[in-house]
């Protein structure tokens, strides 16, 4: 076996899990120790197994799976993180063991591959400072804010594009710095080579993964899910934290507020769920090249 590392890649409910297992079964045919990694931006977070749909106990006893659940939600996770528990994992194997990393953020795969800017972190004080103003500005008038400090990044954003732009006035706050130089001047070197790495991207039919998302809900519900987050809301934690904005959170904390019927919380979590499906096949079909592996994840085609 030639590659350094098999990468999977898709949306929500594509069926990501399972295929990791059968290339692991693949791995251990060619007399090597798989391990399967988690390349998703809300499986790290502990308090949040059945939320964020991570691998079950049984497929864990199956293969060994790291940088799954082994960070609180208190804690910000974000790719520079992601990159340097991927860096230590990568230093670190034997040479029989052979890395399946697998998981729904892109933007991970991405800075694996090509490398990531590395920029600061930003303060809890700067960002919720910021996150403040926005409420009471609207994103109009936060570019102009951005036009004052960094006008060459505000000539890059959209007026509208209030996510960016406030990204860009939370980094310039912090650092005294344009977001662009941390782009131009802190680009780490790629971890991994995409000619050394089996690469596929899980991608069904649309109305093929909407049931799926409608169906695997459902279980989660069944599961605990919203007895999972009933034991996030006592945690008191800060609505900024990425955790608390994992999808089915927001709803079902509404819904232990008495502010949403649950089947309403559960109806509005299938529908975001089905829009972030929508954005990461939208991303994963822009911005991965044709040398990733297109296919859909069933029990006639899966083995591949």
């Amino acid at each position: 076996m030639s590659e350094r590392a098999v990468l999977i890649a898709g949306p929500t409910a594509s069926g990501k899990s399972s295929l990791a297992l059968f290339e692991a079964d693949r791995v251990k045919r060619a007399g090597l120790c798989p391990i399967i990694v988690n390349a998703d931006s809300m499986q790290v977070y502990r308090e949040l197994r059945i939320i964020s749909a991570r691998p079950s106990l049984d497929d864990e006893a199956q293969v060994k799976h790291v940088l799954y659940g082994f960070v609180s939600s208190k804690e910000v996770f974000n790719t520079g993180r992601w990159l340097d528990e991927m860096g230590e994992l990568l230093a670190g194997l034997a040479e029989d063991e052979l890395p399946i990393i697998v998981g729904g953020t892109g933007l991970y795969f991405k800075a694996l591959l090509e490398g990531f800017a590395r920029i600061p972190d930003i303060a809890n004080e700067v960002r919720a400072g910021l996150r403040a103003l926005f409420l009471e500005e609207n994103a109009e008038k936060m570019h102009q804010r951005l036009a004052a400090v960094d006008p060459q990044m505000a000539d890059s954003l959209k007026p509208t594009d209030a996510q960016r732009i406030l990204r860009a006035l939370e980094v310039y706050e912090a650092t005294g710095k344009s977001i662009l130089h941390w782009q131009q001047e802190a680009q780490a070197s790629p971890l991994l080579s995409a000619k050394d790495c089996r690469k596929i991207i899980a991608l069904p039919e649309r109305h093929v993964l909407y049931e799926r998302i409608n169906a695997r809900f459902d279980a989660m519900v069944g599961e605990g899910a919203l007895e999972e987050v009933a034991a996030l809301a006592k945690l008191q934690l800060d609505w900024d934290l990425p955790a608390m904005k994992a999808i089915g959170v927001p709803q079902f904390m509404a819904h232990l507020k008495g502010a949403m019927p649950l089947e309403d919380a559960i109806l509005d979590a299938k529908q975001e769920s089905r829009r972030y499906a929508k954005r990461q096949m939208t991303w994963l079909r822009n911005q991965m090249g044709e040398d990733w592996q297109r296919i859909d994840v069933d029990d006639e085609n899966k083995r591949i």
